[in-house]
């Protein structure tokens, strides 16, 4: 195995343009041309992870956080990242972090929490924008079939729990091909008319390349025509934090009371009680105190999430509790899902979870 197939697993589970603008999500130390021949799945990377990693005879850390945020401008091992970037480099161990790419697909970080919660009908609480295209193109009637195909293998038509979807019209295309062209129909210097099909639909932003490219390949003609337009659209697989359902109403401190014990929580910071039966629970692993007036506007009962700031926790105002139950609390289950990731992809693979708690805060 080589360092770039284990990426490949990875960032089609979690596309890296998902990620927001100031992380460091990506291969953060190594050549992706690297042989590699296990890799141990940590929360964060500190010296003892690393030291562990060469212990255990992996040479590839996969992280949740990324080692390094911002500009790095010397390496002297004046502090832990420092000292762990080298340490990993001198033992030849690569290090890549899946961070907020993980945390936005429906699937990811919030999608395992919900899970470990038992929430149902999950839907991501903050929906990405700006994130979809619109692609028209004509085509042939005989060769409409196998360009729609050809689009939707490379990830066109997908809407919610519909796939291969599109919209087609009939028309007819004109054109005259000139003396340099090579025309799939009609004759030089004459004018074309062809009966086409219209097809129209929906492409993720960061598939545009691929979708294009199939279409390009598929498609019989020399000049491909073909349009493709912004959306306004928010997508509802990827974005922010998730919201669901209990599968039955439990009260607020029974259920504050069953997150302390799923998430080994030294101590949850919660606002004050509603005195009502909670239902609806909104959640995002790490830091969420962003999204909890988006939580209240979709009427949950409880928000959970980490690293409330004082002031944060008046926004709750008495439409819902939040619970902090801390952020290493909030996402531990992360280094899980990498696992099953890995191991159901890529079977032959040794994968290692770290056993270094890497949780800075300790509770008295």
């Amino acid at each position: 195995m080589q360092v770039k197939d284990i990426i490949k697993e990875l960032e089609l589970f979690a596309p890296p343009s998902f990620q927001e603008s100031y992380d460091n999500a990506g291969l953060i130390v190594g050549n992706s041309n690297d042989a590699v021949s296990a890799a141990l799945i940590s929360l964060d990377i500190t010296e003892e992870v690393v030291q562990e990693a060469i212990d255990r005879k992996c040479d590839l850390i996969i992280s949740h956080h990324p080692i390094i945020m911002g500009g790095i401008k010397r390496l002297n091992g004046n502090n832990y990242v420092e000292r762990s970037v080298i340490k990993a480099i001198k033992n030849n161990i690569a290090i890549y972090a899946c961070h907020t790419n993980a945390d936005s697909v429906k699937t990811g970080v919030n999608g395992m929490i919900s899970k470990k919660i038992g929430l149902q009908n999950c839907k991501i609480l903050d929906p990405k924008k700006n994130s979809l295209l619109k692609l028209v193109t004509y085509a042939p009637k005989a060769n409409a079939d196998a360009v729609r195909e050809a689009i939707f293998s490379a990830g066109a038509g997908n809407i919610g729990n519909y796939d291969s979807c599109s919209f087609n019209t009939e028309g007819t295309g004109t054109f005259k091909a000139n003396a340099d062209a090579n025309p799939h129909v009609g004759n030089l210097g004459e004018l074309h008319q062809e009966e086409e099909i219209r097809i129209e639909t929906v492409v993720p932003a960061y598939l545009k390349n691929k979708v294009v490219s199939a279409l390009l390949k598929s498609h019989p003609y020399e000049e491909v025509a073909f349009d493709l337009f912004p959306l306004e659209n928010v997508w509802n697989e990827v974005g922010s934090g998730m919201i669901g359902e209990l599968p039955e109403a439990e009260s607020e401190l029974d259920f504050l009371k069953r997150i302390k014990k799923i998430f080994n929580v030294g101590c949850i910071k919660y606002t004050s009680l509603l005195n009502k039966p909670v239902k609806k629970v909104a959640l995002c692993g790490g830091a969420g105190s962003f999204l909890v007036n988006k939580a209240k506007a979709l009427g949950a009962d409880v928000f959970i999430s980490g690293d409330f700031k004082y002031h944060q926790y008046f926004d709750a105002e008495n439409q819902l509790v939040i619970a902090d139950i801390g952020h290493f609390e909030s996402e531990q289950f992360t280094k899980e899902l990498f696992y099953e990731l890995l191991t159901k992809k890529i079977p032959n693979f040794a994968v290692c979870l770290s056993n270094v708690n890497t949780n800075p805060i300790k509770y008295l």
